[in-house]
């Protein structure tokens, strides 16, 4: 229970025991609504190859999936301010679950891609992440960096933890009887977690600091500077993210090791990014977000630029634990970062935009990758283009802490 005034050691905080069980759940029900992203990885070559398509169709369809899930944050996270998290976690589970068991049945590739991005990422998986993250800001406030985190890791335990489920499937039953069995599941675990999940968060201690009123469009437009400039801070952030999450086994092969060495890079990577998420996460709530992201931001651009100097085996392994570890807990440190600098009342649409785009960020770096390589038949310059938009992140996030510095929006955090 929330501590009481009388208590003469600690301060008031509005944690309780249930706060945990609300991470508890918005961790599962991420695990289960990044689902569909997994099964698209899994199933590429069997949907092209049963179809007769070009790989570019459920590539695309992967692409729309995220796209939609980015832009529907936005909304799903406009509408939790205003009715609460109950709702938008409803439709999320019903529709994703739904429309992965109509995407088994698509007998074209127009049906598969509409399923895939307005459908399932747009009106389903876009209710798990921003809505969820910043519920669980209002469920915390002493521990909100490692509450954070551990929900925030729920896409990463999801990538360790459902190809090889899904590989199985694909490979005894087929694609379309695994889409279907999925569907079935996401719909049965995602509702229960609904009943959890729409219990409201507790009112804060003390009220939110509120901004100047603008005496104009200049002063409006300074408002609103934060959000912007936090925004394109993930972009830079996540171009360098995606370089070697993207091409890591490629550049493997490239350098004349098996693609199995490459993938296992891969795995040793984000296994090191989960774990690191919960460092990050105690380190966040002792210095802010800002500061965690400024931190592990500048070890991502060191870590990225190894990548340009090392190309033995051994090497690589290392690198790829070594930016596993800087860069796992810098995207929910986005999300502290976002409560710090806005009102709680208006948080979940901009946090659905600040993850928006960072999932564009993550877009483009993955196609950066590939165009700078076809250009130059050499994947350290790619690298060292991401080092150069992460300078550019850290530019931004310098401006961001003098800016919280100066107190515009003073003690935002403590909402």
């Amino acid at each position: 229970m929330a501590e009481t005034p009388e208590d003469p050691v600690r301060p008031l905080s509005v944690e309780t025991r249930y706060g945990w069980v609300i991470v508890a759940a918005s961790l599962v029900y991420i695990m289960v609504a990044f689902g569909p992203s997994y099964l698209l990885v899994v199933s590429l070559k069997p949907i092209a190859a049963g179809f007769a398509w070009p790989r570019w169709v459920p590539s695309l369809a992967y692409s729309l999936l995220l796209l939609g899930t980015g832009l529907g944050g936005i909304v799903m996270g406009l509408w939790a301010d205003r009715a609460g998290l109950g709702r938008p976690t409803l439709l999320g589970a019903v529709v994703a679950g739904s429309g992965i068991m109509a995407a088994s049945f698509a007998s074209d590739e127009w049906m598969l891609l509409f399923l895939c991005g307005p459908v399932i990422g747009f009106l389903g998986t876009s209710a798990a992440f921003s809505p969820l993250l910043t519920n669980t800001t209002r469920w915390f406030d002493r521990r909100r960096g490692i509450a954070v985190s551990i929900v925030a890791s729920g896409q990463a335990v999801a990538g360790a933890f459902w190809p090889q489920i899904f590989n199985y499937g694909v490979e005894t039953v087929g694609w379309r009887e695994t889409w279907f069995a999925y569907g079935v599941f996401a719909i049965c675990t995602m509702l229960p977690l609904v009943l959890i999940l729409r219990r409201p968060p507790p009112e804060p201690l003390t009220p939110p600091a509120a901004a100047p009123a603008a005496s104009g469009r200049r002063d409006a437009a300074l408002q609103q500077m934060p959000l912007a400039i936090l925004s394109l801070a993930i972009v830079g952030c996540c171009v360098a993210m995606a370089m070697p999450l993207v091409h890591i086994v490629a550049y493997c092969t490239d350098l004349g090791f098996e693609a199995a060495r490459g993938a296992e890079m891969l795995s040793l990577l984000l296994a090191c990014s989960a774990i690191s998420r919960l460092g990050f996460g105690f380190l966040s709530d002792r210095i802010g977000g800002l500061k965690t992201i400024f931190i592990g931001a500048g070890l991502q651009a060191i870590a990225l630029s190894l990548f340009a100097m090392v190309d033995s085996l051994s090497g690589l392994f290392i690198v790829s634990a070594l930016f596993g570890l800087v860069f796992g807990g810098i995207v929910p440190a986005y999300a502290l970062a976002t409560r710090e600098l806005h009102p709680g009342s208006e948080l979940g649409w901009r946090m659905g935009v600040v993850f928006f785009f960072g999932t564009a960020g993550m877009a483009l770096g993955g196609f950066l990758g590939g165009w700078i390589y076809d250009l130059t038949a050499y994947y350290p310059l790619a690298f060292v283009v991401g080092v150069s938009f992460n300078i550019v992140n850290l530019l931004c996030l310098t401006w961001l802490i003098r800016y919280r510095a100066t107190a515009i929006l003073p003690q935002m955090s403590v909402a």
